[in-house]
């Protein structure tokens, strides 16, 4: 049985994420619960775990910084699949709380920022607790007493590992919040990429000194009609003002222009990491 490390604790949208892409998969994969992203992908890397499934970017907070940079770190890690979860977040209490009952309400700093119009709505008066996660809000949740008043804001999985109920479901204010995540896994050694897949992902340095640098890599995916749809930034630790881009590419032309295209890239940036064709699953 493969082994795919994930961030945890249990009853996060992480795991939940997971789950769910299992059943799409129809797949028993095992999934382990690491402590952080880096965790995750460390164990991949050195071969303890066959692939880790982590958060990239977030529509309402952006990216996840430790997941770019660690794969602009990496020469062994390649992307398998993305998969594309939209955020679901319920107002979970122990049994016998009513709507009226609530007067303090915990979660991660994110869900209590996302369901912001519900909360002023629902609690004007409600005091909020931030929380390390929204599977430790549900823990001090069920944890505490019905006449405390306690609700949380987390997932249905960690409502249902507590023996919560919700009082009331999809709560978030935007229902167009969703994450990316990446299935990573170990480079193969045959020459990669060789499958099929919606999206590719590139890393490169390029020479941010050199006026129009950034402006001639661009070129070669627009000359070959290569659609880009997403430019990232991060800063490439060596001196101030350098950076190294991620590009994400649709893969809508053939491999032969694809190539050429990763190619004149390469010559024009001080190096260049390609993490492989990959197809794009929402959910």
């Amino acid at each position: 049985m493969e082994k795919v490390g994930i961030l945890g604790p249990r009853g996060t949208h992480s795991e939940e994420a997971a789950l769910r892409l299992n059943e799409i998969l129809a797949s028993n994969r095992e999934l382990v619960i690491c402590a952080e992203i880096f965790e995750v992908l460390a164990a991949v890397e050195a071969g303890e775990l066959d692939a880790g499934f982590v958060p990239v970017e977030n529509s309402l907070e952006g990216s996840i910084n430790i997941t770019l940079d660690t794969l602009a770190r990496s020469d062994s890690l390649v992307i398998a699949r993305e998969f594309i979860w939209t955020v679901h977040n319920q107002l979970a209490v122990k049994a016998g709380i009513k709507l009226g009952d609530v007067k303090k309400i915990f979660s991660h700093s994110q869900p209590l920022s996302q369901c912001r119009k519900f909360l002023l709505k629902n609690f004007p008066h409600a005091e909020l607790v931030s929380t390390t996660s929204t599977s430790r809000a549900a823990e001090i949740v069920a944890e505490s007493k019905i006449s405390d008043g306690y609700a949380a804001i987390c997932t249905k999985r960690a409502g249902q590992l507590n023996n919560l109920e919700t009082l009331a479901n999809e709560i978030q204010d935007n229902s167009a919040n969703r994450t990316r995540f990446f299935e990573v896994r170990r480079r193969p050694n045959e020459k990669f990429p060789t499958i099929k897949g919606d999206k590719i992902l590139i890393i490169c340095q390029i020479d941010g000194s050199r006026a129009g640098s950034l402006c001639e890599v661009l070129k070669e995916f627009a000359f070959r009609h290569v659609n880009m749809t997403r430019i990232e930034s991060r800063p490439a630790r060596t001196e101030l003002g350098e950076y190294i881009f991620f590009f994400d590419l649709e893969n809508n032309v053939d491999r032969r222009t694809l190539n050429d295209a990763i190619g004149g890239v390469k010559k024009k940036s001080i190096w260049l990491k390609d993490l492989g064709t990959f197809p794009v699953i929402n959910a």
